[in-house]
Parts: C-alpha cells; structure tokens; sequence
C-alpha cells in the first residue's frame, strides 16, 4: 500500500483511512502486507521522510521507492495519485487505485487555476491508466469515475470504510454544561462551514445556551472566525486536536454535523460520531449520506441550504436525534474487519 501521509503525521480523512485500512490488514495473518507514506509511520509501516517539502521532491521520493523482501508484491494498492512506484505490469504484480477523490476537482474548489487543475487530471489519468481495478467507498465516486474518468463500470469496486469502534465509544453527556454541537473537518471552503455558520443565528435563537465547536484548521479558517466573531461567543474554533481529545468532544456533543457542500466521498467522521454514540446531521453531498442512509433518514439535509440544516439541529438540540445505543449498533454495521475481508477478497480475486 502507498499513501499520502501517516494519520499520526497529519490529519485528514484520506490519512485516517490509509492508516486504519493498513491495521486491520495488517492483523490478518493470510495476508503479507507492507505500507508506505510520509510522516511517522505505526509498527509495520514505512515511511518516506518528514511531512511537508514540496510536491515535486515528494513525488519523488516516492516514485523510488521499492518494497523490500525477496519478491515483488503479488499487488500495489495506491492510495494518492502522486505518490508511489510506477505500476510495472506483469503477472507479478496488479494494480489498485483507491479513489478518494478528484484530486483536479478538489484543486479548482480551493482556488486553483485552471491550467493547474487540468495537468493534475492528466496526471490523475495517466497514474491509474494501468490499473486493474479501482476501489471507492460510495456509489456517488463509482459514478464519478465512471462519467469523469471513463473508467469501465465493471473496473470498480465499491467498498465502504470502517470505524475504529475501540478509539471511539459512547459515553453519558455531561451533566452539566451547554449542550454542543460539534463538527469535525477541515476548514475549506468546500466544507460547507460557512453555510453551517450562516445556519447558527436561527439555532442559537432558539437555544440561547447552545455552542457550536469547531475542531480542525485549514485554509478558510481566517475567514471563518472572521464570519463567526460576528455571531457573539457561541462559536469555539479549538484548532486540531489529538485522537484523545476528539474522543472527549464526542462525549460532550449533544449532536454533531458534517455540513459538506461538494466532493464528499462518504464521511469517515459521521461514522466516528455514530461509533461515540452521537447522530450525525449530514448534507446529502456526494456519498455523505451513505453513512446514515439506512439507519435515519432524517439525519440528511439539502446541501448547502442553511434554513433546512438551522432547522434539523434545531430539532436535534429539542431531542429529536436516535439514542446513543441505537447511533453505536448503526456505526457497528462498519466495522475495519468487514473492510479487510472485503480487500483481500479483491486482491486475491486478482492475483487468481
């Protein structure tokens, strides 16, 4: 497996799922498996360097980097479009794209230019020309890829994510304190936090006592506490915090909220809440609602409308949510054995 970086290194949801995915395989003992990315890897990875540098030395970096042991892997599951060996194709070795997103796409929505994002596509194409099958965790990214990509609808295989169940557990809410709603994500514009900000006032109107946190950093984030210094002190940005802490902020959320208004390949972090045992209100972006779908309808709200979602936490704070246990059996339908039985399924169907 290449990835991006080390979940330890550097948050992120495509992080996150590199780095468990590489555990849960990694306890399997019919499987040999090795993984590399940037940044401190966890016992049995490797890593290529230090987080951070450019994308070129990188890219590099990568590029050269060869498995070690007596033979070539049996297959190479690429995480990152830039970064990895070449693909050298025989029947030694097949290759895995897992597509976590239109890295191109997600260039223009953060303000890249257009020449910018039209050779990261290319390059995007050229990576995962040789591929024998593409894994997704939705059916809106097997779509995608399938329409944008031009990829055979038969090449890709869908395989939705797990959630750690053991790093996130209900807890009983503080008695005490104003309830929190909590959402998790990087702060881009493609996040849909302003929308969630624009949503609050009417919230907060009709739970003077509630507080909206925000756990995570990123580039909108100046314009984002600028926007929220206008709606008083019931908006907390905490800033990134550890695997610990965003366990303790789960516990004390009355309801979180995954607010994304484009390019959402599923939401590792609704799983997370529903695992701690808090229901996430999520948009109906890209395969967002694929996490609750099943489970409460309710829960999903028109992206980028800020009266519909204003309305479903304003709901949720007056107790129209599912129960904590009910939220952890749901999140328990995800679990990383079922995603590991699922990949070495795929791996063994191709080196058959």
């Amino acid at each position: 497996m290449t990835g991006s970086e080390w979940f330890g290194s550097a948050a992120g949801g495509l992080n996150r799922y590199f780095t468990d995915l590489f555990g849960a395989l990694s306890a399997r003992p019919e499987i040999s498996i090795s993984a590399a990315a940037f940044g401190t890897a966890p016992p049995g990875g490797m890593s290529w360097g230090p987080v951070g540098g450019s994308t070129w030395r990188r890219a590099r970096t990568a590029y050269r980097h060869e498995p070690a042991g007596p033979a070539a892997p049996a297959v190479l599951d690429r995480h990152f479009t830039l970064y990895g060996p070449p693909a050298r194709p025989s029947r030694h070795r097949r290759l895995v794209v897992h597509f976590h997103g239109p890295w191109a796409a997600e260039s223009r929505l953060a303000g890249g230019g257009a020449v910018a994002a039209r050779v990261k596509y290319t390059v995007e194409r050229l990576r995962a020309r040789p591929a024998d099958r593409f894994v997704v965790l939705s059916g809106h990214f097997r779509d995608l890829l399938v329409h944008d990509y031009r990829v055979p609808p038969e090449a890709v295989a869908v395989i939705a994510p797990g959630v750690d169940l053991h790093r996130f557990r209900p807890a009983a809410r503080p008695a005490e304190g104003a309830p929190i709603v909590l959402c998790v994500r990087r702060l881009e514009h493609r996040m849909g936090i302003d929308v969630l900000l624009r949503a609050w006032p009417a919230v907060h109107a009709a739970h003077p006592d509630a507080r909206l946190v925000l756990v995570g950093t990123g580039t909108a984030e100046p314009a984002l506490r600028a926007r929220a210094a206008r709606l008083g002190d019931g908006v907390v940005f905490t800033g990134p915090v550890t695997d610990a802490g965003l366990a303790d902020w789960y516990t004390r959320a009355a309801v979180t909220v995954v607010p994304s208004t484009a390019l959402e390949g599923f939401g590792l972090i609704a799983l997370e809440s529903l695992a701690a045992g808090r229901a996430p209100v999520v948009t109906d972006c890209g395969g967002l609602p694929d996490s609750v779908r099943g489970f409460d309808p309710s829960l999903i709200v028109a992206a980028g409308d800020p009266e519909a979602l204003a309305g479903r936490l304003t709901a949720a704070l007056d107790g129209a949510v599912p129960a904590a246990g009910a939220c952890r059996a749901h999140a328990e339908t995800f679990s990383w054995a079922v995603a590991a039985d699922r990949h070495i399924a795929l791996y063994r169907e191709l080196t058959a």
